[in-house]
């Protein structure tokens, strides 16, 4: 739970400072947006949570 809020947190930093830097459109973020909605409502979505995990787990080095 507390990796997908700090995976949560990140990514959206990340899309407010590309919209700020003007890199992204506001259609794009949208779109970017209904697609990670609509892939946590798919097959996939445990085969991406587990790579998340893997790679928190990679960066707190445990």
């Amino acid at each position: 739970m507390i990796v997908s809020v700090s995976a949560t947190l990140l990514l959206s930093v990340v899309v407010i400072v590309l919209l700020r830097q003007r890199t992204v459109g506001i259609g794009s973020a949208l779109a970017c947006g209904a697609l990670g909605f609509c892939l946590a409502s798919t097959g996939i979505a445990p085969a991406i949570e587990t790579f998340l995990h893997a790679l928190a787990g990679l960066a707190s080095l445990n």
